[in-house]
């Protein structure tokens, strides 16, 4: 599974990229509004230069044509720059036209399966499902996902299916578990996924049996003078 991550801010994902661990970022406008402290342009390619992968930005337009517009100014950014999409009628008319010059997008705002291959047949390269607010709204967000990649595993749809809206590591593992391709993962919630007490109470109990060795012989690995 590919771990994307969900956040516009510069230091949190370099933090994650420098770990080796990160293979793309997610952005949305409230992500961005977050920020502000430089032009959302400027911001942007900042991240588009830090990611190796791919960096998802999305449009505000709500209608086709502005849509376009605004995804293909998005296309010029980068490389690594891939348009986010709603899922609407006009979001999957422009995501049509876009996959025909070769635009790679990703679907936002997934809550069905319907959606979810409405968007594949449409040429999406992303497909984003929000198990999370499934979940707030008293659903289970893993069933949606449990549906997605078993009818995308069933007629060879090459579209990922990119959960979004993760809420805490088992959600990771769940859909880990499932065949996601990639989570997209809020910087709070990647954190967890290296902590367990046992490995605290592990490290504590390993440096607590060194200390007579140090008292004995020094720091071994510091190099002598």
């Amino acid at each position: 599974m590919k771990f994307f991550i969900d956040s516009a801010n510069i230091p949190m994902i370099e933090k994650f990229v420098d770990m080796g661990i990160v293979d793309g970022v997610t952005t949305n406008p409230s992500l961005l509004a977050k920020e502000g402290a430089n032009h959302p342009i400027d911001h942007l390619k900042k991240i588009l230069k830090l990611v190796p992968g791919p960096v998802s930005i999305e449009v505000v337009a709500t209608g086709y044509e502005n849509m376009l517009e605004e995804a293909r100014q998005i296309a010029k950014m980068g490389t690594n720059a891939v348009v986010k999409l709603p899922m609407t009628k006009d979001g999957m008319h422009a995501l049509h036209t876009l996959s025909q010059e070769g635009i790679k997008v990703n679907v936002t705002l997934v809550f069905s399966a319907t959606q979810a291959l409405i968007a594949a047949k449409a040429g999406a390269t992303y497909v984003s499902p929000f198990i999370g607010r499934l979940d707030d709204a008293g659903m289970d967000g893993m069933d949606l996902i449990r549906d997605v990649v078993q009818i995308f595993r069933n007629y060879s749809i090459k579209t990922e299916v990119l959960v979004a809206s993760v809420r805490h590591p088992i959600h990771v593992i769940d859909a880990a578990k499932l065949g996601a391709d990639i989570a997209t993962l809020p910087p709070d919630v990647l954190d967890k996924m290296f902590m367990h007490p046992l490995t605290d109470i592990g490290i504590k109990k390993f440096l607590d049996d060194w200390k007579g060795v140090e008292a004995k012989y020094g720091d071994i690995f510091k190099p002598p003078k």
